[in-house]
């Protein structure tokens, strides 16, 4: 059984495009007001539930580099 109660069809899951078949990918659906996010690898477990603003902020932040790591 799924650990949160959410209408979300198995086809509506995506990975990112960038991902690559390695298994340490995570996958994303949208439901109305809300973004929920999942280990592709261990679909039945844990799913991460998100305000679509936040998910939209992250996405914003992550393309705007602020998680990028200087080396």
């Amino acid at each position: 059984m799924p650990p949160m109660d959410v209408d979300v069809c198995d086809g509506a899951w995506r990975k990112a495009r960038r991902s690559v078949n390695n298994g340490a990918c995570v996958e994303v659906a949208s439901t109305h007001a809300t973004v929920l996010v999942r280990d592709s690898v261990n679909p039945a477990g844990l799913t991460i539930k998100y305000a679509a603003q936040t998910w939209q902020s992250f996405i914003a932040d992550t393309k705007g580099g602020a998680f990028d790591v200087v080396r």
